[in-house]
């Protein structure tokens, strides 16, 4: 267990690291484009990196849906969410760190790639939209991941592909309305340092991917999704 949570607070810094890192060092270069492709493909390194030792959950609300589906007991999942959320918070640090050495940088100015909702964040939708949005995508990304990591019927050595690419789209989908967490401990990190409206909004950052795990580990276990035999 000790590798694992290893494993999963390294691969959760892999995913923060380069996914925030890129919309605060990179953004105003790169666009939304580049920062979706940031968080999708540093999902995939992590998938065939770390994915052998720990399954590379990098979130709780994935480990959430493992245990829904009873592919984990609690106490991993436990374990695994603090893991995760530390990983987070370290990837988080490292960033404000390095940013901190331009004069350019401003922390209240450029934020940590920090999720947010509501007037003066991004595209400015409300609550309601946010948190729909947050539920729904968190719930089709869980789904995907519960299907491609199945022993029968999953894809095999193509799931850290096809997980890494829906991360990506959900990010070209939904960044202009939260910054896209679907994750409550890549929230968590940036929010701790960011503070203000950041770790007030990160309620909402932390219940409604959560719900939608639950959602796509209850559809999971109902086998509308499972393979055909």
């Amino acid at each position: 267990m000790a590798r694992k949570m290893v494993a999963e607070g390294l691969g959760t810094f892999i995913l923060v690291f380069f996914g925030c890192g890129s919309a605060v060092f990179m953004g105003a270069e790169i666009g939304m484009l580049g920062i979706s492709l940031a968080f999708g493909l540093s999902i995939v390194a992590a998938a065939y990196s770390i994915g052998p030792v720990s399954g590379a959950h990098l979130n709780p609300a994935v480990s959430l849906g493992m245990l829904v589906t009873g592919r984990m007991p609690a106490s991993d999942f436990f374990r695994y969410a603090i893991a995760q959320v530390l990983g987070a918070i370290a990837a988080a640090f490292m960033i404000y760190i390095i940013a901190s050495g331009s004069p350019a940088y401003n922390l209240a100015e450029n934020g940590l790639g920090q999720n947010g909702f509501g007037m003066g964040y991004l595209g400015e939708y409300g609550w309601l939209s946010a948190f729909v949005f947050e539920m729904l995508a968190t719930f089709l990304f869980v789904t995907v991941i519960l299907c491609a990591t199945r022993d029968v019927g999953g894809a095999g050595a193509f799931a850290g592909l096809a997980i890494g690419l829906t991360l990506a789209a959900i990010h070209l989908v939904g960044i202009n309305i939260t910054g896209v967490s679907v994750n409550p401990a890549r929230s968590i990190g940036p929010a701790l340092f960011a503070g203000g409206e950041a770790l007030a909004d990160l309620w909402l950052f932390l219940v409604a991917p959560l719900v939608g795990a639950v959602l796509a580990g209850l559809l999971e276990q109902t086998g509308l999704t499972g393979a055909e035999t």
